[in-house]
């Protein structure tokens, strides 16, 4: 069983997440204003959809009905609670 509350880095591929927090002051001004502009906030539904394949790569997300890329820093400094199902 997954932990209630991880860094997106750590969701396995192709599972389904809630956005528990995002720590916005761990990126960019520029960066975060993307992110909330792409509607990524606490309670939205995101899903890994693949990581690269080095480590520290970045990893495809899906929001909604976008697929989008996270560098890895972004996306660790989201925090998820996997769906349950």
């Amino acid at each position: 069983m997954l932990s209630p509350n991880l860094h997106l880095t750590q969701l396995p591929r192709t599972c389904r997440a809630t956005v528990a927090s995002v720590d916005w002051e761990g990126m960019s001004p520029g960066e975060a204003r993307r992110l909330r502009e792409f509607g990524l906030d606490e309670g939205v539904d995101i899903e890994l959809l693949h990581r690269a394949m080095l480590s520290g790569g970045p990893l495809a997300c899906r929001i909604g009905r976008m697929t989008i890329a996270l560098r890895a820093h972004v996306a660790g400094a989201i925090r998820v609670a996997p769906l349950a199902g």
